[in-house]
């Protein structure tokens, strides 16, 4: 009979310890470390003004990634191709507003979405004359610059043929933009409109110097 009482007790016990260990478990599994759990704004919801450090790729070699918003298998429909491996919107008027930044050269800003081949490293910069009158950005890798380098990776798998960026151009005034796109050792020109049309529709075509 005590025997009896013994192991009956012996086995509430045990049955106790394993409820405490399985609590603990489901504890460490739903914490805010819970993978479940987005950990970060869904990519949707990011905006140019984001000011996030880029990601590197598992490799760590070359150039870090910029971040980007959806993979495509094509260039929308609405985007022209400038060289090989840009595609930008191709629309006479790209709409501007007030952007909020202090520098006089992004009084306005233009949001419209890069589209770059996957696997290219792409520079985009405004025409010489132009550093103190536009700025661009996209991937919301650091403030808005003359100067920027957009890097494509490859995604996961392969299977994007193209990558979409976040972003735009800033202007001190409404005007006709010229941009320069480098590629892969191609150099090509094109003229956007923010918050005015280009007087003639610009054809992108090599820079020569």
């Amino acid at each position: 009979m005590n025997s009896n009482s013994a192991e009956r007790r012996t086995g509430r016990a045990a049955a106790g310890l394993g409820g405490l260990c399985l609590a603990v478990v489901l504890s460490a599994c739903t914490s805010a470390g819970d993978p479940r759990q987005p950990t970060s704004a869904p990519a949707d919801r990011a905006t140019p003004a984001d000011r996030s450090a880029p990601a590197t790729g598992a490799s760590g070699a070359g150039p870090p990634c910029t971040p980007s918003v959806d993979a495509l298998p094509a260039p929308p429909a609405g985007y022209r191709l400038v060289g090989e491996d840009v595609a930008v919107p191709d629309t006479p008027v790209l709409s501007a507003g007030d952007s909020g930044e202090a520098d006089p050269a992004a009084r306005l800003f233009a949001k419209w979405g890069l589209v770059v081949r996957a696997g290219s490293v792409v520079d985009l910069r405004v025409a010489p004359r132009w550093q103190d009158r536009a700025r661009l950005g996209w991937g919301g890798t650091g403030a808005p610059a003359a100067t920027v380098t957009v890097h494509a990776c490859t995604s996961e798998g392969g299977q994007a043929q193209w990558l979409a960026f976040v972003g735009g151009a800033w202007v001190a005034q409404v005007a006709c933009v010229p941009l320069i796109v480098t590629s892969d050792g191609r150099t090509d020109r094109v003229n956007l409109g923010i918050g005015t049309p280009c007087d003639t529709t610009a054809t992108p075509h090599p820079v020569t110097s």
